[in-house]
């Protein structure tokens, strides 16, 4: 009964270590890409909520390896936070400007945020490239939260 207990903390302790090393850089990202990886996201957290996510990602694609996963973890845990605020719809996109900065939005059509943690996650994780993360409430209702990244940390 011993060995029964211990060989399932076993498998639990496994288990978990494979969860959070595919949420700190989960394969398909490092295998297929940031467009795949993030496609693969906004479906498995929109079908699992039961919300619309629209995606215009393609200007991250020249970036470094850094900050694709940087920003793929900014979007992956700025979906978490809007999936609190129960929206119907979210959008991701991400820009490039003339001078190389990238930014990136996530918008949502939920109730409005409330709480600061959430948003000093995504400073910290934005901090690492010199970003400037920055929450607002959306024109049409909802959070607006934008990511902007220096074009000197994100250029190939």
């Amino acid at each position: 009964r011993v060995l029964e207990t211990a060989l399932e903390r076993q498998r639990e302790a496994i288990r978990s270590l494979r969860d959070l090393s595919f949420d700190l850089e989960p394969v398909v990202l490092r295998d297929q890409g940031f467009g795949p990886a993030v496609r693969a996201l906004a479906e498995h957290v929109g079908f699992q909520q039961g919300v619309r996510i629209e995606l215009d990602i393609e200007a991250a694609e020249g970036v470094t390896e850094k900050a694709k996963v940087a920003l793929y973890q900014i979007i992956r845990e700025a979906l978490n936070q809007a999936m609190r605020r129960t929206p119907a719809s979210v959008s991701v996109s991400v820009t490039r400007d003339a001078l190389g900065d990238v930014e990136t939005v996530v918008a949502d059509d939920g109730a409005d945020e409330r709480r600061r943690g959430g948003l000093e996650l995504l400073q910290e994780r934005a901090r690492t490239l010199d970003g400037e993360v920055a929450a607002e409430p959306g024109p049409d209702g909802g959070t607006v939260v934008r990511v902007l990244l220096p074009a000197h940390r994100v250029r190939r």
